[in-house]
């Protein structure tokens, strides 16, 4: 079978693989659209970083580069391992549609047993850790991995609710009520998975912060109420005017350099909230104080658990999450890498998200 390899900087292959066997607790899945992500590019771009070293295997699969990647993707059941015990509010079967929870967890850390295995300390992806991906005619995953698409939602619209979900978990973390004044600094994938996810919950004021002027129009055109270029404003001042008070309630950072963290714990209101949701590459000088005297909180989140990725299948069911514009183009897998990897590289201004079309739906 076709499968996209990752060896390790700028080299991802797509060729010939044996599938994998599908196991006791396992169900296979023909992927039908994926998404690429950011990691993916940073994997791309500088890896390993996420993806298993030979001298280092993945604790849970075992395996090391080359790996197959993608995580972000949806698909259609083909086979259902012996002994599949995991709870599911839909039974699986032969032929169903499903979106794929990527995440892998041991069941046995303290984060686990503690019911927060998104922070598994062993936990990896499907797609960057091991054990197959989705970029690949076939794959093999966990159980508990898979989610029933509900009729009215198209394979390509499931291969979204991964990174809907990452938003969804961070606006779990905020203490939203539907008069909340809202900004967000950074109008990446996430951060306008973020506006959506707002939007769908009906909140009063979305303030976005954005410098590219493409990811501007894509922040108004998924609900946001006031977009600002931080090159322009004041964005301390004037998110301070337009929330009426002394700032909003709540701040998600999704932007990840050290402006974007001076700037959410300054704007952010007295007793207002901070959301990291950004991965750092890098240490930033911090200063506590802006948040102690405001007694703010800052919190931070990572990925998505199961009751987020159920969330946003429910709100892509009833329609109040309609993220089709999302999509921005759509290629094959052979081509991967010139009209995928290097197209959000060089191009990354006209796009939100790039899906490969493997072929394995229904």
């Amino acid at each position: 079978m076709r499968a996209a390899r990752f060896y390790g900087k700028e080299d991802i292959r797509v060729e010939d693989v044996e599938k994998a066997s599908c196991g006791v607790g396992q169900v296979r899945i023909a992927p039908a659209y994926v998404g690429i992500c950011g990691t993916d590019l940073h994997e791309y771009l500088g890896g390993p970083n996420f993806a298993p070293v030979p001298d280092k295997p993945h604790p849970i699969t075992g395996d090391a580069v080359p790996i197959t990647l993608g995580h972000e993707f949806s698909g259609t059941i083909t086979e259902l391992g012996p002994n599949l015990t995991f709870p599911q509010s839909i039974p699986l079967k032969i032929g169903q549609r499903v979106a794929i929870q990527p995440t892998l967890y041991c069941g046995e850390c303290s984060a686990c047993t503690a019911g927060v295995e998104n922070v598994c300390y062993n936990g990896g992806f499907v797609g960057l850790s091991g054990g197959g991906g989705g970029l690949s005619d076939s794959v093999v995953v966990p159980e508990h991995c898979v989610l029933p698409l509900p009729d009215n939602v198209p394979l390509d619209i499931g291969a979204l609710v991964e990174p809907l979900s990452v938003a969804w978990h961070a606006i779990s973390a905020a203490p939203l009520t539907p008069d909340s004044v809202v900004l967000v600094l950074g109008g990446g994938p996430i951060g306008l998975a973020i506006v959506q996810c707002l939007k769908a919950l009906k909140t009063r004021k979305i303030i976005m912060s954005e410098v590219s002027k493409a990811r501007q129009r894509f922040a108004r055109e998924f609900g946001a109420h006031h977009v600002l270029d931080p090159k322009t404003y004041d964005l301390i001042s004037i998110s301070k005017e337009l929330s009426g008070s002394d700032g909003p309630d709540v701040v998600f950072d999704c932007a990840g350099v050290p402006a974007s963290l001076k700037t959410a714990c300054l704007a952010v209101k007295a007793r207002g909230t901070v959301v990291n949701v950004a991965i750092w590459e890098k240490e930033v000088p911090f200063q506590p104080n802006m948040l102690v005297f405001r007694e703010a909180k800052y919190t931070a989140v990572l990925g998505y658990q199961r009751k987020d990725v159920q969330a946003v299948i429910d709100h892509l069911a009833d329609g109040t999450l309609q993220p089709a514009n999302m999509i921005t183009s759509k290629i094959q897998l052979e081509n991967i890498v010139e009209d995928g990897i290097k197209a959000l590289i060089k191009d990354k201004e006209s796009h939100v998200k790039i899906l490969v079309e493997v072929g394995g739906g229904i």
